[in-house]
């Protein structure tokens, strides 16, 4: 098995365009006399999905992948492909668990990434603390599965720093999948200077993601749009994959977060919103929704009237403004079949979680400015 820097759990179309195609130009401009890449990355499906497999399958001859990027970029549309060709070798966690756990015992593995999914972080009561054993077979959640690599790295190479990266649309995705890990390791009464390691010597990173991935390419590779954000958190002996322009180091991943759910997100439930309320047409997209002169207004007028006064009073108000004209661009991609019937799932939770706090935020920083839009999509 090929030791490799970076251990990445997850097959999704999105890794493969957000985080292992940075990897990928990090290395390229590495071999030109620039940039900075810690290697090639080591994929593992940690899924019984057949979709997963076919991906990993496609991986593991280690020859690359498509990534088309489509969209409007600087005012141009961008239509593009690139050649992703960081991942070294892919895996099947429950037919190669002895010889990822032989690759975790030794020092060469010093970040590990993972976008598993909705339920990524769900434990299942059949993982117990026998799975530990040199001949047990793979457990079933993932976070169970990062507590046996990583207790197989204390034991090998304790001395050796690790990274971990979750990718999950988590909020502080670092401390979460920390604490389920910790505590798992507890449940299984794991000895105290084990648990303790994983706090001192594995540093967990809060992290952001933000990349529109719309389609796959078959049997491996995917379509995106050209904007990206790696949003990190910062924090002492944190160790990147690799420097890149879409790689952003943080003290605040709450304004990145903010920007994004307030901004992006919210103006994607305005319009599921709007799409609903007003019967709009059952496949309409969101570029189709923007050709609407009136739609496009009261998309601008939430944006300008509603939500950037938020910010502002934050100190952060041209921080949004630069921060809206790339969703602007964003969602006029004319290459994007985005429907609002999609995004309209789960609509009433959405709203919750993505205008109900901007409306409870602005009462916090007094403001007295009308949000009738967000009132009117609460109160529907």
């Amino acid at each position: 098995m090929l030791p490799t820097p970076i251990l990445q759990f997850g097959t999704s179309r999105f890794l493969l365009a957000h985080v292992d195609l940075f990897v990928s130009e990090a290395l390229q401009a590495s071999r030109a006399g620039a940039g900075d890449a810690l290697g090639g990355i080591t994929v593992v499906q940690s899924t019984a999905s057949p979709a997963s497999a076919a991906r990993t399958a496609a991986l593991a001859s280690g020859a690359g992948y498509p990534v088309r990027i489509r969209g409007i970029e600087g005012g141009q549309p961008v239509d593009r492909v690139q050649q992703a060709t960081a991942v070294r070798q892919a895996l099947q966690a429950p037919s190669q668990w002895p010889g990822l756990r032989a690759l975790l015992r030794g020092p060469d593995v010093q970040v590990i990434v993972s976008n598993t999914a909705d339920q990524g972080y769900a434990l299942d009561a059949a993982d117990q603390a026998a799975l530990l054993d040199a001949d047990s077979p793979a457990p079933r959640s993932f976070p169970a599965k990062l507590l046996v690599l990583l207790h197989a790295r204390w034991q090998g190479s304790p001395q050796a720093l690790l990274t971990l990266l979750p990718c999950e649309l988590v909020e502080r995705n670092g401390d979460v999948l920390r604490e389920l890990v910790q505590g798992l390791a507890r449940q299984w009464a794991l000895p105290e200077a084990s648990v303790h390691w994983l706090g001192t010597h594995c540093v967990w990173a809060n992290s952001l993601v933000d990349r529109i991935v719309s389609e796959a390419i078959e049997p491996v590779g995917a379509v995106a749009e050209p904007y990206a954000l790696w949003a990190i958190e910062r924090q002492p002996g944190l160790v990147l994959p690799c420097r890149h322009p879409a790689i952003v180091l943080t003290d605040d991943l709450a304004s990145h977060a903010r920007l994004k759910l307030f901004l992006l997100n919210g103006g994607h439930t305005f319009l599921a919103e709007r799409w609903q309320r007003d019967g709009r047409p059952a496949t309409e997209t969101v570029g189709q929704a923007l050709t609407d002169d009136a739609l496009r207004a009261e998309l601008e007028a939430l944006w300008r009237d509603e939500i950037i006064p938020v910010f502002a009073a934050l100190g952060q108000g041209a921080q949004a403004r630069t921060y809206v004209d790339s969703v602007r661009e964003r969602l006029q991609n004319p290459y994007l079949d985005h429907r609002l019937a999609d995004i309209a799932q789960n609509h009433a939770q959405k709203k919750q979680r993505r205008l109900a706090p901007i409306v409870a935020l602005a009462h916090e920083q007094g403001l007295r400015h009308a949000q009738p839009r967000l009132q009117a999509a609460l109160a529907a």
